[in-house]
């Protein structure tokens, strides 16, 4: 890890641009982008077109280390280019924008009222090739629906376990037990899981710091204890599924807490737009999140 990098990760102003929609998300993600399915026939097709996306809002001149700090990418973004260089290294090189990669492999099925992460069977050998492509940190995803107790304990033990050989690996864990918006104990869920989080960071050293990627609270600033935590470098937000705006104001309302945003950075970017529009769009898009994010 480089110590500039862990410094702009944890003072700079601004926020993470989540660009790691993986194969399950990718239909999706290029439909909202106005790419109907019918515009592919392979999943290699697909994965240039989501590419081509990435390097159109990467490339943007408002995509910089003025308003983003980090970027997350997908498995195969890693291993491709932007422009000459390999998508990390054209981040921090040529943007001052530290890469992250999703290292997860989706979710299990629902038990306990929770989708914790499905088995990362060849975890050591992506450490290393991040490693070697110059990824800073990692991110992985898992989702809690209803406030069991045993189901939240469970997930983020799974986390931070894994979150502890990705430290050994030298790379910066992003944990995310996302709570979903949806769920009709959303409150109560986020007091076990913030009470199982602090337990958790309890068992780290003190050279091992981690972040956190957290659904916007229902009650503001209810996660300044992990903001201010000397085990967390950064606390950062997932839109959830809110829409851009709402997303943007629930965020203001919590102070130290940035944005992880992937839908809702995209929202309103379509394939058909001159460049010009294309890049005014992602402009105020851009604008709009980085506000939100350092109140």
């Amino acid at each position: 890890m480089r110590k500039e990098q862990v410094d702009f990760i944890k003072n700079g102003k601004g926020f993470i641009a989540a660009l790691d929609q993986s194969g399950g998300s990718t239909p999706k993600a290029l439909k909202l982008y106005g790419v109907p399915e019918d515009a592919y026939s392979t999943e290699e097709e697909m994965f240039g077109l989501i590419h081509e996306m990435r390097t159109r809002v990467i490339t943007a001149p408002a995509f910089s280390s003025d308003s983003i700090l980090g970027a997350i990418l997908f498995e195969q973004t890693m291993d491709r280019k932007v422009e000459d260089d390999y998508t990390a290294d054209y981040l921090w090189e040529k943007k001052g924008v530290v890469p992250f990669l999703k290292i997860d492999k989706g979710l299990a099925e629902e038990v306990d009222g929770v989708q914790m992460m499905k088995l990362i069977s060849n975890l050591d050998e992506t450490l290393q090739r991040a490693n070697e492509r110059n990824i800073f940190g990692t991110k992985m995803r898992s989702v809690i629906k209803v406030a069991n107790p045993e189901g939240i304990k469970k997930v983020v033990a799974q986390q931070f376990e894994i979150g502890k050989q990705i430290l050994a690996a030298g790379l910066m864990p992003i944990i995310e037990p996302e709570v979903d918006i949806h769920s009709k104990d959303k409150e109560k869920s986020e007091e076990l899981l913030k009470e199982e989080i602090v337990n958790q960071l309890d068992t780290l050293s003190e050279n091992q710091n981690v972040m956190l990627k957290l659904t916007i609270p229902t009650v503001d600033n209810f996660y300044k204890e992990l903001i201010d935590h000397p085990r967390v470098l950064r606390v950062v937000a997932l839109s959830g599924g809110y829409a851009r705006e709402e997303a943007n104001v629930k965020l203001a309302a919590n102070h130290g807490l940035i944005a992880s945003f992937s839908r809702a950075l995209s929202e309103g970017l379509y394939a058909d737009q001159s460049e010009e529009e294309f890049n005014t769009r992602l402009k105020d898009s851009i604008k709009g999140i980085y506000e939100a994010s350092i109140t």
